[in-house]
């Protein structure tokens, strides 16, 4: 056993009590132990991390731990430019494709609106959401801390909005997917792509009103699923256009301040 100094940062604060958010905290290891076993068991999950310091000097997440080190953890996803440092993990590829647990199935389908590669079953268990996301390279977003402490899951991300709408917010501001959003390029059912579809491809499987008033239609290539053009989808397009157009402002101002 030893004594370390940590501090964490940013939202990493989160997932301390709050008698040690935002301040050094004196804590006994179990040495000896890696970093990312001491963060792992403080309540960090480590795709949340995405820079760590013993003593002022960069590690990876396996470096030994040694009595009396002070440990800083920075959160990941960061507006700095951290290129130089020892990279924790691969880089994110960009757009990144998403895993949810079944906790954020509306969350999924959202993303998929917006044109992003979300999978999502609402009963699978914590091992296969890990090994999906480890196999794909895909960001696992979850409820769930402890899903997220899984060796192998690379990119990870605690969902801490609770409200359907802000959990979008979120994960779009966290991942900067703005610029990247494709609405109506996915099948929000079963995450296929879409494809334009003729009158007479849907003509069976759209009511009677919607066929007589044509298209534009269009149909997902795994599932089938006709989709057109209505009052909702006017009102998905403006409220995407509106957090672009706002995130992108937002950018903007941080850049220029």
């Amino acid at each position: 056993m030893g004594r370390v100094t940590l501090r964490l940062y940013g939202p990493l604060n989160d997932f301390l009590p709050r008698e040690s958010r935002q301040r050094d905290v004196v804590r006994d290891a179990p040495l000896p132990c890696s970093v990312k076993d001491l963060l792992e068991s403080s309540g960090v999950p480590h795709p949340e991390i995405g820079l760590i310091l013993i003593d002022g000097g960069p590690v990876g997440f396996e470096a030994p731990v040694r009595t009396g080190a002070r440990i800083a953890a920075y959160p990941t996803f960061v507006r700095l430019d951290a290129s130089a440092l020892p990279a924790l993990r691969p880089p994110l590829p960009s757009p990144p494709a998403f895993v949810l647990d079944g906790h954020l199935g509306t969350l999924a389908r959202r993303l998929r609106l917006a044109g992003f590669d979300a999978l999502y079953e609402n009963h699978a268990d914590d091992e296969a959401l890990a090994e999906r996301a480890a196999r794909g390279g895909r960001v696992l977003l979850t409820r769930d801390v402890e899903l997220l402490k899984r060796r192998i899951i690379e990119f990870g991300a605690f969902v801490r909005a609770t409200e359907r709408a802000a959990q979008f917010v979120e994960v779009v501001e966290r991942f900067d997917l703005a610029p990247h959003m494709r609405p109506f390029t996915r099948c929000p059912r079963c995450n296929g792509m879409l494809r334009e579809a003729t009158p007479n491809e849907v003509a069976a499987r759209v009511p009677e009103r919607v066929r007589q008033r044509g298209g534009p239609f269009i149909v997902c290539a795994s599932c089938g699923h006709p989709y057109w053009e209505g009052s909702h989808t006017a009102r998905i397009r403006q409220a995407m256009g509106t957090l672009i157009f706002c995130m992108r402002r937002a950018t903007d101002s941080g850049a220029s301040s």
